[in-house]
């Protein structure tokens, strides 16, 4: 599934994946897409794989003329080893019914590169929040049982809040509950799976609508910089609270390149 750049499979022993979701708002993917470009994290690979639509583009993260024209495909991976990070990006929709066989083939190279834990970063319809979800935070976490043991004291410290279960059949009270991610694409499945697999793996999401997502794509990377410490403030002085995310080149056409004058 995984096909280096170089000659060689790099060493991803003890590291970190961060991953997106393809859920509501595009959130996860826009988040993933800031860490590449402000930690400058290089590509070591991709993922060849049929359950993905094809696409192919130029360079999102380009910076000068003569690296605009390298060319991107629908799943791709970047490293930092410095911070032992690696960060899957995916650029495209599942095709029907292969959501599942790219979820364990996921996990089963997670396993075999020795990835230490797994952070996926998604998204839910925020109208389908209960009143709890309206009155609090927009933000959630889900830690499987193994990750738990490592990370549940520094969670806790962060006053974070958990996503809650509900009714396994909405507008039915007195049925099951458990957890539910709608719009969260293959969140819940990747969850369920680790949990089955032994996998340290936590869901990081954001409750969105549709529109102009880069304000939550901001939040949640933010959210998520408040356990990793990704990147830190230029400065202490809390007035100057925002954090120098790095807005890849890609995003200037995120809603189309304009009208053309010659319409007018």
């Amino acid at each position: 599934m995984f096909v280096p750049c170089g000659d060689s499979v790099p060493d991803l022993t003890g590291f970190t994946l961060l991953m997106p979701a393809v859920s509501v708002g595009n959130v996860g993917q826009l988040a993933i897409d800031l860490i590449i470009s402000t930690l400058n994290m290089s590509k070591i690979g991709y993922f060849y794989t049929d359950c993905l639509v094809p696409m192919v583009g130029n360079n999102p993260y380009a910076t000068t003329e003569e690296n605009a024209t390298e060319l991107s495909i629908n799943a791709e991976v970047y490293s930092l080893p410095s911070r032992k990070l690696v960060a899957l990006q995916l650029r495209s929709i599942f095709i029907k019914y292969k959501s599942k066989s790219f979820c364990e083939m996921l996990l089963s190279w997670v396993r075999s590169s020795s990835c230490a834990r797994v952070i996926v970063l998604s998204s839910s319809h925020s109208y389908q929040r209960n009143d709890l979800q309206i009155r609090s935070t927009p933000f959630r976490y889900l830690l499987t049982p193994s990750m738990q043991k490592s990370v549940q004291n520094k969670i806790k410290s962060l006053n974070w809040q958990e996503m809650e279960k509900s009714p396994c059949i909405p507008e039915m009270n007195d049925s099951e509950v458990c957890i539910r991610i709608p719009g969260g694409g293959i969140t819940k499945a990747l969850y369920d799976e680790s949990c089955s697999k032994e996998i340290q793996m936590a869901v990081l999401l954001k409750f969105v609508s549709e529109g102009d997502n880069i304000p939550d794509a901001l939040g949640l990377v933010e959210y998520l910089n408040e356990w990793l410490q990704i990147i830190k403030p230029r400065s202490d002085d809390t007035a100057a609270a925002a954090l120098p995310w790095k807005i890849p080149s890609s995003w200037r056409l995120l809603f189309g390149s304009g009208l053309p004058p010659a319409l007018f």
